[in-house]
């Protein structure tokens, strides 16, 4: 009959004990205890105690079972590059353990069972075969945006000329509706009075874009200016737009956009007569090349009665991290624009254009600058035909008004205009 022996299993000579079966019998032929059926408990014990108590052969080997027997079995047994050195063993063991239940811990289905007090191993998570580390896949290009949009960023920072007095009131009917009322008094141009209408649908594409939308207004001598843009499909965009004067249509022209994930394709159809057979073809093609170049080109095909022409040009557009950079050449002439974005206040814009009809040229300068705690926007310009401009903006919050203020003095034809805004809503 097999005898048995309380001796501690601690080597750090602490009060727990366990009956393990006498060193005399075989322990590792008796697969019925969990811990001489698992060399892993004993890798994780020994990483658990004092590391001069587990010299084997050492002056304390009688304190501790597991060393006694487990050890020198382990060490006889072990072969492969797992199990060289006694260093190795405590290398790969895991760190100290929590608190032990009054159970066993089920590693998982298939497993051994680990005894109460000892833990598994860690086990570094298995790569995946189908990918190799450190690679990425490379992203795809940006929309370049629409032609028209080139040289857009640049005209934003100039000032618009004004003149006379202009008050404006905006009335929001509905989260989609809105009206406006427009006086204009002039000395120069006309003085009337103009509605305005806008309407925003519910078919929401982005973060500030819905469709489609219609915008309107009328005037006091019944001339009216339309437009209506619709997103058709997540790619495709549309858009009428129609001006009438006096009862009479002038223009009307009706635009088809596809915009891909890297390219942007347009066409424009204006004032088509089948009977006359006269009209106004405009396609436009833009490619981002890489994040920050995109190039494209232009088509205009126009043909009336005696007339017919066809005028293209190319574009090329580089977007920095601050800056925008764009040259447009063409048979009509070229078009060079620069916009910079010094800092969250101060925007600067270049701009070159030289015709070829008119065999002139004409190099401007233009800037912004923004106070948002002032709620101030300054705009500036000054062109090499001597004319120089300036606007200023200002919103009195928190009331719904803001005030403009515009004067241009062309030094060489010695005329001086300025105007005087207000809009309220």
């Amino acid at each position: 009959m097999q005898t048995t022996h309380s001796i501690p299993l601690n080597c750090g000579g602490g009060a727990n004990t366990t009956s393990v079966p006498d060193s005399r019998s075989s322990p590792i032929a008796s697969a019925g205890n969990s811990i001489v059926a698992n060399p892993l408990a004993a890798i994780t014990h020994l990483s658990q105690s004092p590391s001069d108590l587990h010299v084997v052969g050492g002056p304390s080997r009688q304190s501790c079972w597991l060393c006694h027997n487990i050890v020198p079995a382990l060490y006889s047994r072990r072969t492969g590059p797992h199990c060289t050195t006694m260093g190795s063993v405590l290398a790969a063991s895991s760190p100290n353990p929590p608190a032990s239940g009054g159970g066993g811990t089920q590693v998982g289905p298939g497993l051994v069972t680990v005894p109460p007090g000892f833990t598994m191993p860690p086990v570094s998570p298995a790569q995946s075969s189908t990918g190799q580390p450190g690679t990425e896949t490379e992203p795809s290009l940006p929309n370049p945006g629409t032609f028209e949009e080139c040289h857009r960023k640049c005209k934003e920072v100039f000032p618009l000329q004004m003149e006379g007095v202009r008050l404006v009131v905006n009335k929001g009917l509905s989260n989609h509706f809105q009206v406006s009322h427009t006086v204009t008094l002039s000395t120069i141009g006309d003085s009337g009075y103009r509605f305005g209408a806008t309407y925003v649908g519910s078919k929401q594409t982005g973060p500030a874009e819905s469709f489609p939308v219609m915008v309107g207004d009328m005037d006091n001598t019944g001339s009216l200016n339309a437009q209506v843009i619709h997103q058709l499909t997540t790619h495709i965009r549309s858009k009428v737009a129609m001006q009438t004067q006096q009862h009479k249509f002038v223009n009307w022209q009706c635009d088809a956009e596809y915009r891909g994930d890297d390219f942007t394709a347009a066409i424009t159809l204006g004032n088509p007569d089948v009977l006359v057979g006269s009209g106004i073809i405009v396609a436009h093609y833009l490619q981002s090349l890489s994040p920050a170049l995109a190039l494209g080109g232009e088509l205009v095909y126009h043909r009336r009665p005696g007339e017919e022409g066809t005028v293209t040009s190319l574009v090329g557009r580089y977007t920095g991290n601050n800056y925008v950079a764009t040259l447009t050449v063409g048979g009509a002439g070229a078009h060079a624009s620069y916009y910079h974005k010094a800092n969250d206040q101060l925007q600067v814009g270049v701009e070159f254009e030289a015709s070829t009809r008119t065999q002139e040229t004409s190099v401007s300068f233009g800037y912004q600058v923004d106070l948002p705690k002032a709620n101030l926007q300054f705009k500036g310009s000054l062109d090499s035909n001597w004319v120089v401009g300036a606007t200023m903006e200002k919103k009195l919050v928190p009331l719904p008004l803001s005030l403009a203020l515009g004067a241009f003095l062309n030094h060489r034809k010695n005329k001086f205009q300025c105007g005087f805004g207000v809009t309220i809503g």
